[in-house]
């Protein structure tokens, strides 16, 4: 399993924007130069946040973006199911028809178990326990 780059950089974003003092506006243009990610692209991450109420934009010469919601109320898996939709290690998982094996398919079985690991995890983590864990090991590095 792998994050794609929309997953990896909307991450990224918000965890930028949980840093910030709640309510504080701030440009599209400085997010993407911090975490040199491509504005554009970017952009169209940040439209997906906005319209799941992950963050939300400001228009106008001062705008931007802030987030909804404190960083301790905005789980892992709200953000990523808000770029990528309901998580899923193989299709098999959600969709049975696609595999005529997959009801009896043990390997299946298996997956089912570490996607559901995984999707706690991400629950259970929240972008305020990221930016703490950051902040950790940026205190570890400078010493």
């Amino acid at each position: 399993m792998q994050f794609t780059k929309a997953e990896e950089y909307g991450m990224l974003g918000v965890i930028y924007l949980s840093e910030k003092e709640p309510g504080v506006v701030t440009p599209l243009s400085e997010i993407s130069e911090a975490k040199e990610i491509p504005e554009k692209f970017l952009a169209k991450i940040f439209q997906s946040l906005s319209r799941s109420g992950i963050v939300r934009s400001h228009r106008g010469v001062r705008g931007g973006f802030t987030l909804a919601k404190l960083p301790s109320e905005i789980t892992v898996k709200e953000v990523l199911e808000s770029i990528h939709g309901p998580y899923h290690l193989v299709k098999c998982i959600n969709d049975t028809g696609v595999c005529d094996k997959s009801e009896f398919c043990a390997l299946r079985e298996l997956l089912v178990i570490a996607e559901d690991k995984l999707v706690q995890i991400f629950e259970d983590h929240t972008l305020e326990t990221l930016v703490k864990w950051q902040k950790e090991k940026q205190l570890a590095v400078s010493k």
